[in-house]
């Protein structure tokens, strides 16, 4: 039983949300939900997703990697073309968010604007691949944007160390992320990290995902689905 009380309290929940705040309320109709899933590269977020989706049959909606046409030149040339990947980015979140504002039927995001802008266009900045004069027009865009942008019902944090991160990375064998250098991954985890613990925007619930297997494990499963109906 004690193995199990432990296990318990590593799902973090964390409620931050002001009440003050009419502009940032969720809106959405009766039994509509919006969950958000957040976290570092290899943190688990695709599975958290999968698993969601298969509970309550709610629609995934997706990072638009694939679509971004700066994407191979920014890989090629970071400093020249950070700027211009981070506004696709942000616009193309920013369409998406009005559309799911727009849907009648429950949803769950895998990565949202908020990390686009928070994580990664600040990492860039911080590396010196983005210009303080880019930078600072790219935050006031997002700032403007971000005031449009409704909250989740539930923003769920998939925490990983970069131990962790950097073999599921490995394992996985995606071409794109073969050559992700280690003190990179290790900036956004610390990142992703202040963020986390100044987010105030909805109910959060944090999922360690080295010490939870919800894949396959049925426990950790219902330990999660439980923590996350308490708030849906």
């Amino acid at each position: 039983m004690g193995t199990r009380r432990e296990q318990l309290r590593r799902i973090i929940e964390l409620d931050q949300s002001s009440d003050d705040r009419p502009a940032l309320e969720p809106h959405h109709e009766p039994g509509r939900k919006y969950i958000a899933v957040a976290g570092n590269i290899g943190a688990g977020k695709s599975s958290i997703v999968e698993f969601l989706c298969r509970q309550y049959d709610i629609q995934p909606f997706f990072e638009p990697n694939e679509q971004n046409p700066y994407l191979k030149d920014f890989y090629g040339d970071m400093k020249r073309w950070s700027f211009h990947s981070q506004v696709y980015f942000l616009a193309a979140k920013f369409k998406l968010h009005q559309e799911l504002d727009q849907l009648s039927y429950s949803v769950v995001q895998d990565r949202t604007i908020w990390e686009d802008a928070e994580i990664f266009a600040e990492n860039l900045y911080r590396q010196k691949n983005m210009s303080k004069r880019d930078y600072l027009t790219y935050r006031t865009l997002y700032e403007s944007i971000r005031d449009q942008v409704r909250p989740p019902d539930l923003m769920l944090y998939m925490r990983c160390p970069v131990s962790t991160v950097t073999k599921r990375i490995a394992e996985r064998g995606r071409k794109m992320e073969k050559d992700i250098p280690l003190n990179y991954l290790r900036r956004l985890h610390r990142l992703y990290e202040d963020w986390i613990d100044n987010y105030d925007l909805s109910p959060l619930v944090v999922i360690p995902t080295n010490k939870l297997d919800y894949a396959t494990d049925l426990v950790d499963q219902l330990d999660i689905l439980k923590t996350i109906e308490k708030y849906l």
